[in-house]
């Protein structure tokens, strides 16, 4: 009955006024400033935890956004740079440009990755939803052969996630494995939760036996624990890997890794379109997200 109440809660977000999301999703978003995103990334690095800033946007439609959203990313090195905090960048590759052509895009991450270069800071290509999974892949592939500090995202949903890790293992690439979020068919993901947390862990093992740098991003305990026992049985110190979390998700279960002794990274996303990826988050988590109706309704605190 939970589960049913939960979709239809998630169906009901889109109504939600856009203050009220707003509000509560905050957690998730450092702001719409990059100085605002300072502010997080300063806040973290008290804690002991690195970050990796994201310019919010994605899926765009002109050229002149693309030039706009690289132009951001410039800055936010400088900024980074100078502030001497532990970070670096992810970029969503339609958000420069893919789904408008993919030369566009490597023009513009290659800008990027040069200033990223001079800076010393890592560059991460998100992964997105399937229709650009091959073309992010063949991007990041070819920007390897050129920026040694470029990495990607793979998702452990999506069957074909095992036999691409091939590919980015023979460039030796630092890998981000998380289960991923968007919604796909079943033909090209897993729908079951046991199955995905097997698959994180077949990835999670696969990329570091293979010596790789990986980035766990999971706040799932079943998947934290796999990952620690692999990390255990092959004695591996914690410069070989670093586990990742989102802004304002699960900061208890940060904390425990951090007094563990694990490198860990926090996603840090700013700006002015924060409404879509707050209502991904919202959509993830049907706690909270049954808390922001229940405000709308006036049904208390839920």
């Amino acid at each position: 009955m939970s589960s049913l109440f939960d979709r239809l809660v998630v169906l009901t977000l889109p109504f939600v006024p856009r203050f009220v999301v707003r509000r509560t999703a905050s957690r998730y978003v450092a702001g719409e400033t990059l100085d605002d995103a300072l502010r997080a990334m300063k806040e973290l690095a008290a804690e002991g935890a690195m970050s990796t800033l994201d310019v919010l946007g994605e899926s765009v439609t002109r050229k002149e956004q693309t030039y706009e959203t690289r132009d951001e990313y410039l800055r936010a090195l400088d900024v980074i740079a100078a502030a001497g905090v532990p970070a670096n960048i992810s970029i969503k590759p339609t958000a420069v440009g893919l789904a408008i052509d993919p030369a566009l895009a490597r023009e513009n991450c290659a800008a990027i990755c040069r200033k990223a270069r001079e800076k010393g800071i890592f560059v991460r290509l998100d992964m997105e939803d399937t229709p650009f999974t091959e073309s992010t892949l063949q991007l990041v592939l070819d920007l390897r052969k050129e920026f040694e500090s470029v990495g990607v995202v793979i998702q452990a949903y999506l069957r074909r996630s095992l036999r691409d890790l091939d590919r980015l293992v023979a460039a030796g690439m630092n890998v981000r494995i998380c289960k991923g979020i968007y919604v796909e068919p079943r033909n090209d993901a897993y729908r079951d939760r046991q199955v995905v947390i097997e698959n994180f862990a077949a990835l999670v093992e696969k990329h570091l036996a293979a010596g790789c740098y990986v980035g766990i991003a999971t706040h799932d305990e079943a998947c934290v624990q796999r990952a620690l026992a692999t990390i255990d049985r092959l004695k591996l110190t914690p410069d070989k890997y670093e586990f990742q979390m989102l802004l304002g998700v699960d900061p208890q279960l940060r904390q425990i890794l951090l007094k563990a002794g694990h490198r860990l990274r926090v996603y840090v996303p700013y700006g002015r379109d924060w409404y879509a990826y707050s209502i991904r988050r919202l959509k993830e988590n049907p706690a909270i997200a049954r808390h922001v109706v229940n405000r709308v309704l006036g049904l208390g605190p839920g």
